[in-house]
């Protein structure tokens, strides 16, 4: 795949939206900027800069940022990635995002390092000479880092930046795999409310998130630590809407357990979660767990209304070419989740967000499914 070297003026002055630089391969050399970068970036941007939610979660709405605030945002993440002192970086998220303006541009700009952007998962990885290297993610990149762990071992070092969503099974293969030379470093947080929270593991199990330094909880700590509530901040980077005002705090679309008044423990969406047989059930998870036995070109647990017991959930299932539901071993499936779907569906495309997140599902090739 052939990138086109952009300038550092023609990628911020089309806007982080613009086709080609969303939707085409690039490269850009923040190494190679005389002058201050800070400078350029603010005098390059709009005074307020728009982006909208994803919409898995209802309508997209369009908030917005200041440039500074946007600039400053990309810092403390710049500041997350630099012990790791990545030479490159290399971004599958696309800028038309928060998340992936601040990673795909931004953040490479406060390292002074050349950026690689991929809008696919097709084909080589870019060809970076540099030893160390910062790999902006979204969660299915972990599958293509194992799939190029020649790429990864021959780095001295490859630090993931994560922020979409639940960590894949995959990130802890990719963590295996890479022999020492990985890190993951996780942010939390959404389009509203900006960066809330960060982590950062090499082994094991991830630890638990703890807040940025100019965040705080805007509820009081729990009396028992491990009372669930949803995560609720205060911060200066909130965004605000029409009226150029932003909320004094905003609750995000997430369950936490609060541990300290710096750190939480995520449980949870509020809108992936689900209650079967009075048995509540995270749907991040379980797909998950259903990937590492289904091997099918996409799949996702879709919760639906039941007459009998209130809710239920639909196993959607993308087959591989020539793939049939009966060839599957849905049975180990089901044991790995520990859950059985109302119904198993064979469907052409599920449709999800470009940050990889399930939205809805399109025309069923099967309506028939199958019984789980």
């Amino acid at each position: 795949m052939d990138h086109v070297e952009l300038t550092p003026r023609e990628l911020l002055g089309e806007g982080f939206a613009a086709p080609h630089v969303t939707d085409a391969p690039w490269v850009v050399r923040w190494d190679r900027v005389r002058g201050d970068v800070g400078e350029l970036v603010l005098k390059s941007l709009p005074e307020v800069v728009e982006f909208s939610t994803s919409g898995t979660t209802g309508a997209p709405r369009t908030w917005s940022r200041t440039r500074e605030y946007l600039w400053a945002e990309a810092g403390m993440l710049a500041g997350l990635l630099a012990p790791g002192r990545p030479g490159a970086a290399v971004s599958f998220v696309p800028p038309s995002h928060l998340y992936g303006a601040l990673s795909s541009v931004l953040v490479p700009a406060h390292l002074g390092v050349p950026a690689w952007y991929r809008p696919g998962f097709a084909g080589a990885m870019p060809p970076v000479e540099q030893d160390r290297c910062a790999v902006m993610a979204i969660p299915w990149i972990f599958s293509l880092l194992l799939r190029h762990l020649p790429w990864v071992r021959d780095r001295e070092h490859v630090g993931v930046l994560h922020a979409s969503g639940m960590l894949p099974s995959s990130a802890a293969d990719f963590l295996r795999a890479a022999d020492g030379r990985g890190e993951i470093v996780e942010v939390f947080g959404s389009t509203e409310s900006g960066g809330v929270a960060t982590r950062r593991w090499t082994r094991g199990e991830p630890p638990d998130w703890e807040l940025f330094p100019d965040v705080e909880f805007a509820r009081s700590t729990p009396d028992t630590p491990d009372d669930e509530v949803p995560l609720a901040v205060r911060s200066p980077r909130i965004a605000f809407q029409d009226d150029g005002r932003a909320p004094e705090s905003w609750e995000l679309d997430d369950f936490v357990e609060v541990l300290d008044d710096r750190r939480f423990r995520f449980t949870g969406r509020r809108s992936r979660i689900v209650n079967l047989n009075g048995r509540r059930l995270n749907l991040d998870v379980l797909e998950d767990a259903a990937r590492r036995v289904l091997d099918v070109a996409d799949l996702a647990l879709q919760p639906v209304a039941d007459a009998m017991i209130g809710e239920h959930v639909e196993l959607l299932v993308v087959p591989r070419p020539g793939q049939r539901l009966g060839d599957l071993d849905l049975s180990a499936a089901i044991d790995r989740m520990g859950v059985r779907p109302r119904r198993v569906r064979d469907v052409e495309h599920i449709d999800r967000t470009e940050l990889g997140k399930f939205r809805r599902v399109q025309r069923p090739t099967n309506h028939a499914g199958a019984d789980a």
